[in-house]
């Protein structure tokens, strides 16, 4: 992403703001190759059983749906279910090795959306948006680019297809190493971008936290080298409790890990926060996080047990990707400006 940013912070005294996002997505082996093939969506049914959590505490989740998901006939039925009854909000999330026209190799470098050639990019949110429209009878706004890859011609072909709010920024993950975007360096504050009217983005959370401090950031990625890793220094960082990277997810984080991060957050500033899981992980064996019925209720008492956390003893409230666009806009309206992206 390439386009002039401007922050859109809400003020300090306001309460902390959640939203959730789930990738909702085909089954597929996360440690093989990308296959085309590999588009199951029997899972997707598992929705239905995570949504009490949700609706405990007020949450209106946002599916962010993969092209083989809108496709499913049942799985399509689920999503319409939920979103007919105003419990979830539906949303693009484009898997280029899955979503057609299929005008592209399969690797790894294609994966990532955002380096599609820019015809290429728009075609495939296209079909998917038309997809999604189709099956669930609402059409998308909010966008998350699969594997985080956003491009520098992705803003302006989310303002081409009507989108308002894109969700792909994952800090402080780096993915350059695959050839996709680094994100080592980027904050959680929500920021406008692309041209007039704006792109809100907002990012999913994550961190480094730990003892060294303002240094635990920049002490972890002098430790996230190629020879760095081949050491295991992250892993000794995050042993000695000196900087350890965090995701606010129930994927691979506690719930203390993950109010651990809320809280180091808060104390620099940061009033908007974005909890993310993908939806395989709701059934046992599709993704690495999930692989036993007993680690499935660990999954969703440790997600019971945050948001209970979050929205008591935090105080924090729960929001949606357009709520909280309209309330930044209301707040402080970004000047227009003209796109500076790179062609």
């Amino acid at each position: 992403m390439s386009s002039p940013r401007k922050l859109a912070r809400l003020p300090a005294h306001e309460a902390p703001r959640l939203l959730v996002l789930v990738d909702v997505e085909e089954e597929f082996d996360w440690a093989g190759p990308f296959d085309r093939s590999r588009t199951g969506c029997g899972h997707v049914g598992a929705l239905l059983e995570v949504d009490p959590i949700f609706a405990e505490h007020g949450i209106v989740p946002t599916a962010v749906c993969t092209h083989p998901v809108v496709e499913d006939e049942a799985a399509a039925d689920v999503l319409r279910q939920l979103v007919d009854t105003g419990r979830w909000v539906v949303g693009a999330h484009l898997h280029p090795w899955v979503t057609p026209p299929f005008d592209e190799p399969v690797d790894a470098h294609h994966s990532f959306p955002g380096n599609l050639p820019r015809a290429l990019e728009s075609a495939k949110l296209a079909a998917l948006t038309a997809r999604i429209e189709r099956a669930v009878g609402a059409r998308p706004t909010v966008y998350q680019a699969g594997r985080y890859g956003l491009g520098p011609r992705t803003a302006s072909v989310l303002e081409e297809h009507g989108y308002t709010v894109d969700m792909s920024v994952c800090p402080p993950f780096d993915y350059s190493s695959e050839g996709g975007p680094d994100y080592s360096r980027d904050g959680n504050d929500p920021f406008w971008f692309g041209d007039d009217p704006p792109l809100l983005e907002i990012p999913v959370t994550g961190g480094v936290v730990g003892r060294a401090g303002q240094l635990a950031a920049p002490l972890y990625r002098a430790a996230s080298g190629a020879l760095m890793r081949a050491l295991r220094f992250p892993g000794v960082l995050a042993r000695t409790g000196l900087a350890e990277r965090l995701r606010l997810s129930p994927e691979g984080q506690t719930a203390d890990d993950m109010l651990r991060l809320v809280r180091a957050l808060l104390a620099e500033g940061t009033r908007v926060f974005t909890l993310s899981f993908h939806s395989p992980s709701l059934r046992p064996g599709h993704t690495a996080y999930v692989r036993s019925a007993a680690e499935r209720d660990e999954f969703l008492e440790r997600l019971r047990r945050f948001l209970a956390s979050f929205t008591g003893e935090l105080g924090g409230v729960p929001t949606t990707p357009d709520a909280l666009r309209d309330e930044l806009l209301a707040a402080a309206p970004p000047a227009p400006r003209g796109r500076t992206e790179r062609t």
